[in-house]
């Protein structure tokens, strides 16, 4: 051929290119946008293998259902999307496949290349699954540009589970016309009912942020319509598909060596380093079906490489509350969550053995678990305050079942026992259960009764004699007294596109004790309303407009009122930089027990004013802040101080390979009447996080804590009040290197190094010291067999 001709063919070629987009986009323009509300697909056996490695190769998707009608469902209202996506659904004997292509600048993509579930604000796309299309829990599965994996499970009594982790594979490419990504769900890492047709809740989801966040989908949604998984779409075609019985082995081995300091934490002493630990743990779980596992550990490694960020403290008198993200208890974590914390499974802390049963059949799930607990803790939840005791060796058994029951209504029940080695007992009965009044008002609630012995250990408790409990019926001292108590939840939501409101109403009474779940108060009787209305402005700075208001009362069962709270607040979500703000104002009062009687002090006119601030506006940074200016109570004081809160984090993102996500956070208080301070605590916290590969990333954490406070002693003879001078210092810094294959077959090795400053004395004037510090290798490995 001449280069002329060739020349000619070319021109014809782009020419002719040229006038279809052309007429394709005069056309999509001119044409009225449809949403499509719970669309459906029906899908085919691929024809040939997929290899998932982000290009879509010719012929591998032949004969893949395909899905080209998108709506951007934020911030639009199912309106036409500004760039275009395509979807494609395909299955074999193993796995459910979807790629996307996702058409865009790829200047404009914003991606990190980071661990699994570690990614923020990135463009993404996601498949969202409810494989028993009862609106009680799904599976999301999120891929950034990078490949870089996120799963969530979602439930309707918790929302998302961030820390909820399947196997699964993934891969993605950076194109000159935006991204792809290829993704494949195995039918065995997931729960579906038995049968030879499968027909499934599904949704698909891509998130762009700009200047804006912008999430379209398949699926177009009501916003008047409260149950979500409800208005995804439906995938049918799916036949044949049986997850074949299978073992998969969890094979681990911790080695560590702990060191701390001598005589007592004596600072001139130095570092006692203790002997090399190292011991195997092995956890096992059988695959009966898609809808029923067994599943157990032998001497489990419930350690913890991401350790948990310190939070304020200084002015609280509970317990702290600290989500699991423990591989046992990811199968199933769905099914043991109640609206009560009635089984936390962080107080099963240092179990020998524990095994566990779930079950998915014909619409009713049921799931057991039994753990023999080394090192139990102990809850004691009183008025105002929870305290935390270990009693050793404790016996644990679970049960929970639901049922749906229509729609996204459903009930259940749970019957939880502890039993401990020293003769006591912690036994809880609950029932809930939640239904759908309409489109918009969903009703939920609760009710438990609770059956304690305490054990009767001499000593274990010293000090307690004198804590009453049911006002002086008992004694919180370990001394074999039994009581019962019950406790009741009832909640109303409606959530709208313009109105919405949540009403709750609880109360626990005074006998009431759970040492499976997480409930750090008792004696109460509380009420609480919020509502709000939904602005969506077509033009101006800002998008939505919500004003919002909320109040809440706690009384004690005698009729005494503990505190009463009314709140106004503003929502403004701005068209830029993706930022939003929020103004509130609150006012009210408390009465609360002194520190030094069992007088009940009233505290009124109390207030609170605070503004929040979170923005994204670059590939590179994001911040929120948070400033608060209350006039509140002091607690270990018996005094109202004038209080300052500053919450700052923010993600900086230099390179895609490295994120660096300082924190901040401060309080302060002091006296109302003559200024001098009443508490004050900062912590500063960087997480650097370097990703060499896909698999291997480098960590390093450094923590300071500062707390002190004035801790109210008595009073002198002129009825002066006396305070001791409390402080604390400590630096943390937690260097780790991480291997990770997936999220079960993992290489750690790191250390701790925790500094405490000492105040200077006569033998003593170096006041910054290694207190302690540990080296650990943790190899982590799953099998399949």
């Amino acid at each position: 051929m001449s280069l002329s001709r060739t020349v000619a063919s070319w021109w014809s070629f782009l020419l002719t290119t040229v006038i279809i987009l052309t007429v394709y986009f005069a056309v999509a323009a001119a044409t009225p946008f449809e949403p499509v509300f719970n669309p459906a697909v029906t899908i085919s056996k691929c024809a040939t293998s997929i290899t998932v490695d982000g290009n879509l190769s010719a012929g591998e998707w032949e004969g893949a259902a395909q899905i080209y009608h998108y709506v951007e469902r934020q911030p639009n209202d199912n309106t036409r999307p500004e760039v275009r996506t395509e979807t494609f659904v395909t299955y074999d004997e193993d796995n459910l496949y979807v790629a996307f292509i996702c058409h865009d600048d790829p200047t404009l993509l914003r991606a990190t290349m980071c661990q699994r579930d570690q990614f923020n604000g990135d463009d993404a796309v996601c498949v969202l699954l409810d494989t028993y299309g009862d609106a009680a829990w799904a599976y999301e599965f999120f891929v950034n540009p990078y490949g870089v994996q996120k799963d969530y499970l979602w439930t309707n009594v918790q929302v998302e589970d961030s820390g909820f982790d399947l196997l699964w594979q993934s891969a993605a490419v950076v194109t000159d016309s935006g991204y792809q990504v290829e993704m494949a769900l195995p039918f065995s890492s997931m729960r579906f009912p038995s049968g030879d047709e499968q027909s499934w809740r599904i949704d698909f989801w891509r998130n762009r942020p700009r200047e804006t966040f912008q999430q379209y989908s398949w699926a177009a949604y009501d916003r008047n319509e409260r149950c979500w998984p409800c208005q995804w779409g439906t995938i049918d075609g799916i036949k044949g598909v049986k997850v074949p019985k299978g073992l998969e082995l969890l094979t681990t081995y911790v080695a560590q060596q702990a060191g701390s300091l001598n005589n007592g934490g004596d600072p001139r002493s130095g570092i006692d380093n203790g002997d090399i630990q190292g011991e195997p743990s092995v956890g096992a779980k059988y695959t009966i079906g898609s809808d029923i596992t067994i599943e157990a550990t032998y001497n489990p490694d419930f350690s913890q490489i991401e350790s948990d960020a310190a939070q304020v403290d200084v002015n609280s008198t509970i317990a702290l509350f600290f989500p699991e993200r423990r591989p046992f208890f990811q199968e199933g974590a769905d099914v043991f969550r109640t609206l009560f914390n009635s089984f936390y499974t962080r107080t099963v802390n240092d179990p020998q053995y524990a095994a566990k049963v779930i079950s998915r059949k014909q619409g009713l799930t049921v799931g057991f678990m039994s753990a023999q607990d080394e090192n139990t803790p102990y809850m004691i939840p009183l008025q105002e305050r929870s305290i935390i005791l270990n009693t050793g060796r404790s016996y644990i058994n679970v049960l929970r079942a639901s049922k749906p029951i229509g729609e996204s209504s459903q009930l259940g029940f749970l019957i939880s026992d502890r039993r401990f080695e020293d003769n006591g007992y912690g036994s809880i009965l609950a029932l809930d259960g939640n239904v759908s009044l309409s489109k918009t008002v969903y009703l939920d609630g609760q009710v438990l009764a609770s059956f304690t012995g305490e054990p009767d250990v001499a000593g274990a408790s010293e000090g307690l004699d004198d804590v009453e409990i049911d006002r002086g019926k008992y004694d919180a001292a370990f001394n074999g007294e039994s009581y019962n108590g019950n406790a009741l939840i009832v909640r109303l939501r409606r959530s709208a596109r313009g109105w919405s409101f949540f009403s709750n109403y609880s109360q626990v009474e005074p006998g009431y004790r759970t040492e499976s779940g997480y409930d750090p108060w008792v004696d109460y009787r509380e009420g609480s309303f919020w509502t709000g209305y939904t602005f969506y402005p077509e033009s101006g700075p800002f998008q939505r407009i919500q004003p919002q208001f909320y109040t809440e009362a706690r009384f004690r069962f005698d009729g005494v009122r503990r505190w009463e709270t009314q709140q106004a607040s503003l929502y403004l979500q701005t068209r830029f930089a993706q930022t939003s703000f929020t103004l509130q104002a609150q006012r009210g009062s408390q009465q609360w027990t002194s520190s030094l009687s069992s007088e009940l002090l009233s505290y009124d006119d109390l207030f609170s004013g605070g503004i929040n601030i979170s923005t994204r506006p670059t590939n590179t940074f994001g911040a929120n802040l948070s400033l608060g200016f209350d006039r509140t109570v002091a607690r270990f004081a018996d005094a109202v101080g004038d209080q300052i809160s500053v919450d700052v984090a923010a993600s900086y993102k230099p390179v895609d390979r490295v994120v660096i996500e300082p924190t901040l956070d401060f309080v302060s208080s002091d006296h109302r009447d003559d200024g001098n301070e009443l508490f004050r605590q900062m912590i500063l916290r960087t997480r650097l996080n370097v990703q060499v590969t896909r698999e291997l990333s480098i960590r390093l954490v450094g923590q300071y804590n500062n707390s002190r406070a004035a801790l109210l002693v008595g009073r002198d003879q002129q009825e002066m009040p006396v305070y001791y001078p409390y402080s604390s210092k400590q630096w943390d810094v937690d260097p780790l290197v991480s291997y990770q294959l997936s999220p079960f077959s993992v290489f750690y090795a790191g250390s701790t190094y925790d500094y405490s400053y000492f105040p200077a004395s006569q033998e003593f004037d170096n006041q910054w010291r290694l207190s302690s510090r540990q080296y650990f290798v943790k190899l982590q490995h799953m099998i399949k067999i």
